[in-house]
């Protein structure tokens, strides 16, 4: 899936575009509109990630501009926390979803899949794996039909080994993806979220395999 990135932060603009990379996208990264604009006049995206607070042109003011010409490319916009107004007036002006920082990257992968899903016409959402079911449009889980209660991190986590189709997630691959940039957790962290997840899944009939030096997946358990 070919994205493009309009950040104007640089640390956070790289970040994305080696994790995303990581995660099987394509990205290109443009620190504002009119690099945005030079690479969209060359390349055709399946998706935009669009940060709203630009140095030369508000993300909304080229939403408006980039719709009125036509181009129905998906656009996922970055918004700042509690910025509602930000959230109305871009979907009023043509925006497809939005994440509020700070974000998961496996949220944001969920999502961009979604709306390339979307775009695509095709209408598949969910991803089974014994009795869990993952809906990337909802971005819920559920285990026999039944809701399965998780946090924002767990979440994160199942979703990165969910999108993995059963190969094996670094440890390192799976921080980036459940915490934050700015997090200042240490790296084992990730070992908390994920016992708490091997309880969680216990009657799902998943199970989570860690493999020295590869990181961990998902299994179906034999009945």
């Amino acid at each position: 899936m070919r994205l493009l990135i309009v950040e104007d932060e640089a640390d956070l603009g790289n970040w994305l575009l080696r994790a995303l990379t990581q995660g099987g996208f394509v990205p290109d990264y443009a620190p504002d509109i009119r690099s945005a604009r030079a690479l969209l006049a060359t390349t055709r995206y399946d998706a935009i990630v669009l940060d709203l607070r630009l140095p030369d042109t508000h993300g909304l003011v080229w939403l408006r501009e980039f719709r009125e010409s036509g181009d129905s490319t998906p656009i996922l916009v970055l918004t700042a926390q509690g910025a509602l107004d930000d959230r109305v007036r871009g979907l009023n002006l043509g925006a497809d979803d939005f994440l509020t920082k700070p974000f998961a990257l496996a949220e944001l992968e969920a999502r961009l899949t979604a709306l390339g899903r979307r775009a695509s016409g095709n209408p598949l959402t969910g991803i089974r794996y014994g009795q869990l079911v993952f809906d990337s449009e909802s971005r819920a889980f559920t285990v026999n039909g039944e809701p399965l209660s998780l946090t924002r991190r767990e979440r994160a986590a199942l979703t990165a080994l969910v999108h993995r189709q059963g190969q094996p997630v670094t440890k390192e691959q799976l921080f980036e993806k459940v915490f934050e940039i700015q997090s200042d957790v240490a790296p084992d962290a990730i070992e908390v979220v994920m016992h708490r997840l091997r309880k969680k899944l216990t009657n799902s009939g998943v199970g989570i395999v860690t493999v020295r030096g590869l990181g961990y997946f998902l299994k179906v358990e034999e009945a």
